[in-house]
């Protein structure tokens, strides 16, 4: 039994120094950007070094491949059919964007426990920011870099460093040959004024503070330090727009997705992103400028992780990097995010490093963005069961097998720019994608890793079909998320009842 810092106890396997955490988080990141992770042609030697030094998991998955609602239930340990926070304040149709300002959050459970909590960077959880949540705050407004924020202009400014400016706009095209969205341009920048080199100022400065009180006094700390990017649109200096060469880039398997036989609405997002107005070897660029972005903020989590080096705070201090989702990036001939589920937005990188606790190793274990709100918790000596719908991977970063670890993964989307319900059910084998508005959809990842054929209505896969869907029901069920599941058993040709959710008067009467 180990006392946390109210003098509570609890059982703690982990040494007692180990007190302070530092969660870096990107943007839209794909997992093969990083080299750790499988791309040999990435320039991450940070994110490689934590990841061959540390723990991976090769399967975790955002609970929804969209930035505010999947930020929400890592501050509240939710899945967004609980929290309620589900769409980005921009371009929102009718959705709540706000954390309620009575919801529980970690950074508040570990303010009351003594803890240093800040943020650094983007938060994108609506009005409520930080500081109504127990945190410091030091976030920013914004779907992308904020550039013309004050504080960054005046940073700017105080070192004497160019504003922002940009050239060599790519641009696709949209239907009538209007122009489309802006993918990438060149900064006439250099990296020492890039919004990314604020941050990581910002978040060293903050860094800075919390070490003196940990050695000084040893209150512990928890530090958020957020990116905007890789988010589109990739605004980089010449040397990092340049960096990859795209003779590197081998365009995905799915690039070339026909979205034959898939929901209507995946074709609109293509011709929303413009995807299919670039060339191959356009496509080969826009991709290694992604390439790029992602290098260049490695090498900011690099300057952030030199500076806890040299306060001495390592030793002490869990880290991890995660993202809040994935991106397309040309893949099934899309960009950006959105009503498809595919693993391009779905999985997301996960590295640990929890000092005297995590080998080195890999973990193909199914695990989530909210299992990090638990493991935070874990490591603060308070209780992981406080996030209700995440668990603790401290003992999987040991290399053991956890009794009764989830053995699939159910993840959930309610919009981007509309209103759209759609549920996956993702096993090793399998990924189910039930569109309650259009074509559902099925992929056999034994032979389709790319998940390019749907073979929903194939009469060989009735079976498998019907089993993933009664399990996905099931889940749906248990995780309160009864409106969605009564329309899937009116839906699937599944052997389960058609039940209310509350009974009504006139329930009773037809059972009676």
């Amino acid at each position: 039994m180990t006392e946390n810092v109210t003098g509570k106890t609890r059982e703690r396997d982990i040494p007692d120094n180990v007190r302070n955490v530092l969660v870096i988080m990107t943007d839209q990141h794909r997992v093969d950007t990083i080299g750790c992770l499988g791309n040999p042609h990435a320039h991450t030697p940070v994110l490689d070094e934590m990841g061959n030094n540390g723990f991976a998991f090769t399967h975790c998955f955002t609970p929804t491949a969209i930035c505010t609602p999947a930020r929400a239930s890592l501050m509240t340990g939710r899945l967004p059919i609980k929290h309620q926070v589900l769409a980005n304040p921009e371009w929102n149709i009718a959705y709540q964007t706000d954390i309620p300002l009575d919801a529980w959050t970690y950074t508040q459970e570990l303010h009351d426990n003594g803890y240093n909590v800040g943020i650094v960077g983007k938060y994108h959880c609506g009005a409520n920011l930080p500081s109504a949540f127990g945190a410091d705050d030091d976030t920013y407004w914004g779907a992308e870099n904020p550039v013309g924020n004050e504080k960054y202009v005046a940073w700017l400014k105080e070192n004497n460093l160019p504003p922002v400016k940009a050239h060599d706009l790519w641009r696709g095209e949209l239907p009538g040959k209007r122009p489309g969205h802006i993918i990438a341009a060149r900064l006439d920048q250099p990296e020492e004024a890039t919004f990314e080199r604020f941050l990581a100022d910002r978040a060293i400065g903050r860094l800075r503070h919390y070490a003196k009180d940990w050695k000084d006094s040893g209150k512990p700390f928890s530090l958020d330090v957020h990116f905007f990017g890789p988010h589109l649109p990739y605004f980089l200096p010449d040397e990092w727009f340049d960096l990859i060469d795209p003779d590197d880039v081998t365009l995905p398997e799915n690039f070339g997705d026909s979205l034959i036989g898939k929901p209507p609405v995946q074709q609109n997002y293509a011709t929303y992103w413009s995807t299919s107005s670039f060339s191959n070897d356009q496509w080969r660029k826009l991709i290694a400028v992604y390439w790029g972005y992602v290098a260049m903020i490695d090498f900011e989590i690099g300057r952030i992780m030199d500076a806890a080096r040299e306060l001495g705070v390592l030793d002490d201090t869990a880290v991890f990097f995660t993202a809040d989702h994935g991106e397309f990036t040309g893949s099934h001939r899309m960009n950006d995010k959105g009503p498809a589920m595919y693993d391009d937005i779905y999985n997301v990188p996960f590295i640990a490093h929890i000092p005297g606790v995590s080998t080195v190793g890999r973990s193909d274990a199914f695990v989530s963005l909210i299992d990090l709100t638990a493991t935070v918790m874990d490591i603060a000596g308070l209780d992981p069961a406080l996030v209700p719908d995440g668990r603790s991977i401290v003992d999987l970063t040991r290399g053991d097998e956890v009794p009764g670890w989830r053995e699939n993964i159910v993840c959930e989307f309610h919009g981007h720019h509309f209103p759209l319900q759609q549920r996956m059910l993702r096993t090793r084998e399998f990924k189910l994608v039930m569109n309650h508005e259009s074509v559902n959809e099925l992929y056999d990842l034994r032979v389709d890793p790319a998940e390019m054929n749907n073979v929903y209505t194939v009469p060989v896969y009735d079976e498998i079909r019907r089993e993933l869907a009664k399990e996905l029901y099931r889940q749906l069920r248990e995780r309160g998320d009864h409106s969605f599941a009564k329309w899937m058993a009116a839906m699937v040709d599944f052997d389960v009842p058609l039940v209310n959710t509350a009974r009504s008067d006139l329930d009773e009467v037809i059972s009676d």
